[in-house]
Formats: structure tokens, sequence, C-alpha cells
């Protein structure tokens, strides 16, 4: 099994290994590990210090990304963009070489998806989705000094919109948009994805800037 890399959790907000919750994703996972049994091949926990005050949320975890290594977004092209720009703007030191040892730190900043379980075609169904929100809302409740949560996709976005308890048409989703939600500043973003990349949905540039934002408005005094 693929040791992932040191982290904190809280009670309630990380799935259990052999999560049975949503069947259709506990079956895709066990032929994943009869297919690829070196693989991390489980529920991927969140990655990064609770006391951050930073949260990124994913859509879930990529078939050969962090399914395979158990850390989120290593190991598959949105990593790549997403660590970069991390690092640039100071919320990730060291070298992200694509793999969970390679001792590549968060600072400030926690890692999750909306989905913890890798989905056939990383596609989860609504209601996949809907169940696996109790460890989002967790996750967001365990962190004391969380200010900012940064939404990579309309799944993502709509997953913190409703763990938050906020009304869908009072933050809509949108690239670049910032919804203060009272405690959390929701800061929206194209998910990194190479789909999107490739297609021109979203450029570095247009990532960057999303992060440029959260850098200069945690900073403010």
């Amino acid at each position: 099994m693929t040791t992932i890399s040191t982290t904190e959790h809280s009670a309630g907000a990380e799935p259990d290994r052999n999560c049975p919750l949503c069947p259709r994703l506990a079956a895709f996972r066990e032929a994943a590990r009869l297919r690829e049994p070196g693989w991390f091949n489980a529920a991927v926990p969140s990655f990064g210090n609770i006391n951050a005050r930073l949260l990124i949320v994913g859509l879930a975890p990529g078939l050969q990304g962090a399914n395979r290594t158990g850390r989120p977004f290593t190991g598959d092209y949105a990593g790549d963009l997403l660590y970069a720009t991390l690092i640039e703007y100071g919320f990730a030191e060291g070298a992200y070489q694509a793999r969970p040892d390679d001792g590549l730190k968060l600072v400030d900043c926690r890692i999750s998806n909306a989905v913890r379980c890798v989905p056939p075609q990383n596609k989860p169904l609504p209601q996949e989705i809907n169940t696996c929100r109790q460890f989002l809302s967790a996750t967001i409740a365990t962190m004391p000094r969380l200010s900012a949560i940064v939404a990579l996709g309309r799944i993502a976005h709509e997953s913190v919109v409703k763990a938050l308890g906020l009304r869908a048409v009072a933050a809509p989703f949108t690239h670049g948009a910032v919804h203060e939600t009272g405690r959390f500043g929701l800061y929206d973003s194209y998910h990194c994805s190479r789909y999107n990349t490739n297609t021109g949905v979203l450029t570095a540039d247009m990532f960057r800037s999303v992060f440029a934002r959260v850098r200069a408005d945690l900073e403010m005094p």
C-alpha cells in the first residue's frame, strides 16, 4: 500500500479506508485493488494542517492520481499546476515530484475533495456527492482558523455552498468570483484539469490570479 504524507485529521472529517456508504464507488475501489494492489485504492484523506487558514476543495481523487498515491492532486496533471501555484504564492514549500514522499509541505493551507473516493470516469453521481458531504462539512467545522476556501470547479463549489448552508442563488459559480459567507471567503476557480487547460477554459494566469487574490486577502490586517 502506498504511504501518504503526514497530515492531521479530526474525528468525523475523514471516511474509513473501506467506506461502504456509496456502493458504486466501493465496488469500483475493490476492482481497482484487485487490478493494482500496490496503489492506495481507498478514501483519500485531506492533506495539510487543520489550523490552516486556506482550504482548497477539489472534485474527487483521480484514478491514477490521488487514488494511486493517497495524497490529493498527486500524480496527475492537475497536481502539476496546483502545487506549482501554491509554491509560487507561499502556500507550499519544497519540490513537488508527484509522489507522496517528495517532502512537499503545505503552508497555512489544506487540500481536500468534495468526494473522497475515486469515481468511474471521474464523474461522481449526485447521490454520492450528497453522501460524502458530511466529511466535507466536518473538515470545514474542524478547522478553527479557516477564513478562505477555494473551490475548484462547479461541483466542488456547489458542495461547499451546501455544506455552509448557503442558498445557491446567493453564491453562483463563476471563475474568479469571491463570495463573502460570514466567517469565510469562498473563491471560485475552474478546475485545474488537463482538459480545462488544454481547451483554454483555464489558463495558468487565470489560475494564478485566484491564489494571488487569496494571498492578498489573507495578508490584509
